[in-house]
């Protein structure tokens, strides 16, 4: 669901003065999190433009949704962060904002380097689909992404495919496969908030088709040793997802959040010629990570922090 701000909305946050954000270990601090919500509904159906966004996320067949910033970001954006503020601001009336990586700040910079692996995020290949931190105990409940800049050359489409969907599809003795735990993936060290390492894990985390997380990543599939009728399955998945996907082209101040216990995400390859594109030219996203209190599943610790 693309989500576009009301005009009389629009026009009183460009005034809006939310103050920069403290941090609390890897999550936004509760006085962040209170200031930035009394500013905030006070301000003209924002509570409306609020409700809207996390019905998107979290209704009956909803999981992902596109807040339209774009006025905002060419009003804000070279304006020392207030835009940066007020994402952040919208993104906490879903869940709790932080970020698992203690060598980078709340929000992060994926840029385009064309010496990168190009199936990674800040590649010019294709990105297949994926959830992010698959393999920690407790996964972010919500991946985001904020386009600073789209690729000038007509590249990179976001796509984003129903996971529980997906599985839906698949034979009983596939899903059988799936629930088993023989799948791993990936590095798992210096993260915060995002339990401990589950190695090996099942892709399907409950029988129950719709519930849990769907822990998937194409690329497991070539850069885990698997067995033939494991490997079989994922791929099984793998297609389903490709058959069941929806893709889009974000534009400058787009907000992208994706309710990881629903959707998987990816990106289509850059347009060719990246090259011959200045560095700060190139494609830009910022990426936040959400949490849901504990009354909506998530960690102890932030129920702790935040009751």
């Amino acid at each position: 669901m693309f989500i576009d701000v009301p005009n009389e909305l629009e026009a009183a946050l460009i005034d809006l003065p939310l103050p920069p954000w403290e941090l609390d270990g890897p999550f936004l601090a509760k006085i962040t999190l209170n200031e930035y919500r009394t500013e905030l509904t006070a301000a003209p159906r924002f509570d409306e433009t609020a409700a809207t966004l996390r019905h998107a996320l979290t209704g009956e067949g909803g999981g992902y949704a596109v807040l339209r910033l774009g006025n905002l970001a060419k009003a804000l954006g070279g304006d020392d962060g207030r835009f940066l503020r007020l994402v952040t601001g919208f993104a906490a009336e879903v869940a709790i904002p932080f970020s698992p990586f203690p060598r980078w700040p709340l929000w992060k910079d994926i840029g385009v380097k064309v010496d990168k692996d190009p199936g990674k995020s800040s590649g010019i290949g294709y990105n297949a689909f994926h959830m992010d931190l698959v393999n920690g105990t407790l996964p972010p409940d919500f991946a985001t992404l904020l386009c600073v800049r789209p690729d000038s050359l007509g590249g990179g489409l976001s796509i984003l495919s129903d996971a529980h969907a997906a599985v839906t599809r698949l034979p009983e003795d596939s899903r059988a496969l799936l629930a088993e735990s023989a799948y791993q993936y990936g590095t798992f060290f210096d993260l915060f908030g995002v339990g401990e390492e589950r190695k090996p894990f099942p892709i399907l985390d409950s029988a129950d088709p719709g519930d849990g997380f769907v822990r998937f990543t194409a690329k497991m599939l070539e850069r885990s040793e698997l067995s033939q009728s494991h490997a079989g399955a994922a791929r099984e998945l793998a297609e389903q997802l490709v058959r069941g996907q929806v893709s889009f082209m974000l534009q400058s101040g787009d907000y992208l959040i994706v309710n990881q216990r629903r959707f998987l995400h990816g990106r289509e390859a850059l347009h060719s010629g990246q090259e011959s594109i200045p560095v700060s030219d190139r494609r830009l996203l910022l990426q936040l990570f959400l949490r849901a209190p504990a009354s909506d599943g998530s960690a102890s610790v932030v129920s702790q922090r935040y009751q």
